[in-house]
């Protein structure tokens, strides 16, 4: 039962629910469920917890088994509350874009270490915004790109750039070819797609609702990776730039392959919190 509509009075009527009989009735786990209500009543998690008993305010029911049944079916809970955590930022997503994972955020640590002063950073297919507003936020130094081939999830990302106050500026293109009129580029981040088109994750953890563009490249994984390395645009680059790309956990020393391939050097490859190889990178001559 998703959702409990009403509950029978003494002498048969119909009662609005209280928000603990919601919960009580729900199918979903507890976490779940509470912040699907609380986002149903347009409250916090902590006034649901602390407003239990009261009835349910009028038409959040309908709304909570909406969400009840999209999540029943699949859809990711971000999609459902419209928003997603990245590195202590709430950035608004929708299903033109892919959900921030907390592992990428290794790329804006790097970031954040590694580039110079005042350097100019580019963020290759940005999605929500993520790493370029994560970024800029923590280094207002920086000169800040970011680049999709989507107009829906650039509108997305440019408006949680404006909530959140960071500068950023986008372009729309298709990986290189959206790169606006700025200077030489210091450092290129970038999660592009990496799954291969028949990995059965496809049809599972909620992966059927996010863009496939975001996710698939090709028979092997590789397509997105052989199309930025070919479009490398050496004249937009500063001497000694570095490139850093999120991949598949098998995929580091294909990757690692075609950056030498390019001419670029020094090579490497960063784990993540797990200890898988998923970020490679190398530094132009």
């Amino acid at each position: 039962m998703p959702a409990a509509r009403g509950v029978a009075s003494r002498d048969g009527t119909a009662v609005t629910p209280t928000l603990a009989d919601l919960l009580a009735a729900c199918s979903l786990p507890r976490v779940q469920a509470r912040a699907l209500l609380a986002h149903a009543c347009d409250r916090s998690r902590e006034w649901l917890i602390a407003h239990a008993d009261e009835r349910c305010p009028p038409g959040a029911d309908g709304r909570f088994a909406s969400l009840v049944a999209r999540a029943t079916d699949g859809e990711p809970l971000a999609y459902l509350l419209g928003s997603r955590e990245f590195r202590g930022l709430s950035l608004s997503v929708d299903r033109s874009v892919l959900i921030p994972r907390p592992e990428t955020e290794a790329l804006v640590d790097w970031a954040v270490d590694r580039a110079p002063q005042g350097a100019t950073v580019l963020d290759l297919g940005t999605g929500s915004g993520a790493i370029a507003i994560a970024l800029a936020l923590a280094r207002p130094d920086l000169t800040m790109i970011a680049v999709d081939h989507s107009a829906p999830a650039l509108a997305l990302a440019a408006s949680n750039a404006r909530r959140l106050g960071a500068r950023v500026r986008f372009g729309l293109g298709d990986w290189w070819s959206g790169l606006p009129d700025v200077g030489p580029l210091n450092i290129v981040l970038g999660n592009p797609p990496y799954i291969a088109a028949d990995d059965p994750h496809l049809r599972h953890d909620g992966l059927p609702f996010e863009p496939r563009s975001a996710l698939v490249a090709g028979s092997d994984g590789m397509n997105a990776y052989r199309a930025i390395v070919a479009g490398l645009p050496r004249r937009r680059l500063a001497p000694g730039a570095r490139l850093l790309f999120e991949h598949g956990y098998r995929q580091a020393a294909a990757v690692r392959a075609l950056l030498r391939g390019a001419g670029l050097v020094d090579p490497f490859t960063l784990a993540d919190d797990q200890g898988h190889d998923r970020f490679s990178g190398a530094r132009l001559v």
